[in-house]
């Protein structure tokens, strides 16, 4: 079973990602901390059961052994929404009926947080990324020691041109926020803050 974990916005750097969310929603990030083993770094946003995460690469970080995940040694251009994940309580199994190239677990830490990420060995998930990246938590979940937001994920669109076959992927998950569409590769989420609802 799967679960909407959190959003990532991919960007240049985080100062420029964090800019870019407050303008759209109108909400401050807050800091979130570094991955030493993708040698990248985050700012977070809770949504009240899920965050935000502002992802980008840490330039004072020294370059992973592998390619980063969500792509990010291919981002470029303006701050966007280019990912999502989704939680799990095997993740091992999950993986097992997986599409191709969701990724190895890896085992993460950062402070007292812990967890196990889908890895994929080219940075790129399935579908174009529009296929989740795993994770199972180990203990306390981010969002909640973050403070409320007063914000919530009402909708998350997910276009693909093959989308019988995206969504035959997400069998396992049961969220009627999240709507698989066909057409050209994009992801979109509505988000409901205290000044009303905003895409971005």
């Amino acid at each position: 079973m799967l679960r909407l974990d959190h959003l990532a916005v991919s960007c240049t750097t985080v100062a420029e990602g964090a800019d870019w969310v407050q303008a759209v929603l109108g909400l401050p990030l807050v800091a979130g901390g570094k991955h030493p083993h993708m040698g990248t770094h985050n700012r977070l946003l809770r949504l009240g059961d899920l965050y935000l995460e502002v992802i980008a690469i840490d330039p004072g970080a020294p370059a992973p052994a592998g390619p980063r995940w969500f792509d990010l040694d291919h981002f470029d251009g303006p701050p966007r929404l280019t990912n999502w994940v989704a939680a799990c309580d095997d993740l091992d199994a999950v993986l097992a009926m997986a599409p191709a190239g969701a990724g190895r677990a890896v085992d993460l830490a950062r402070g007292d947080l812990r967890w196990r990420m889908a890895v994929p060995e080219d940075g790129r998930l399935p579908f174009d990324g529009a296929f989740p990246g795993l994770i199972q938590w180990q203990g306390i979940h981010p969002a909640q020691r973050l403070p409320d937001s007063g914000a919530r994920l009402l909708r998350l669109d997910l276009a693909h041109p093959d989308a019988d076959a995206l969504r035959a992927a997400l069998t396992g998950l049961d969220d009627a926020r999240v709507v698989v569409t066909a057409g050209p590769v994009g992801l979109r989420a509505q988000i409901d803050t205290p000044a009303g609802a905003r895409w971005m």
